[in-house]
């Protein structure tokens, strides 16, 4: 699989923030000198070639008016697991949700990164989506100090 020095500045351009405008595809695609439609087959290009696994956001929670931000860990029965977890991804405070194998001293099995204007009402949240879901075992783990968000940069 070969990969051209566009495919390159493209890979380095998507790798960081876009750019806040109502078109940032087009902005990229004008500093590479191509038009927004090629622009955007090459990232698909890339993609369906499995160059790029993903294309994600990162909210900078902070910048966005959220104070505090909680892991919500799930103790959720196995049976439920597929239906919990798209119910709570589908709730818009909810930005990430995981499900994980508990481990001999937590019995938490599904994560979700809540975010908030403040940690009341984060647990205003959670208890919402206990409510919605049923699911009552549950703990809030806030975050306290942020120490990385960058994304990886290959060229």
């Amino acid at each position: 699989m070969t990969i051209d020095e566009l495919d390159k500045k493209i890979i380095h351009l998507i790798q960081g923030d876009l750019p806040v405008d109502p078109k940032p595809f087009a902005v990229l695609a004008k500093a590479t000198g191509i038009t927004e439609e090629e622009f955007l087959n090459r990232v698909k290009s890339l993609k369906r070639r499995k160059v790029i696994r993903r294309f994600g956001a990162t909210l900078r929670h902070q910048e966005a008016g959220f104070n505090a931000n909680a892991m919500v860990a799930w103790n959720v029965p196995e049976e439920r697991i597929e239906e919990v977890g798209k119910a709570m991804a589908r709730f818009r405070e909810v930005t990430h949700c995981y499900l994980r194998r508990p481990e001999k001293d937590w019995i938490y099995n599904l994560f979700t990164m809540i975010h908030g204007e403040s940690e009341d009402q984060c647990h205003g949240i959670a208890r919402k989506m206990s409510e919605a879901t049923g699911i009552k075992e549950y703990a809030l783990l806030f975050s306290e100090k942020e120490f990385k968000k960058t994304s990886m940069e290959y060229f």
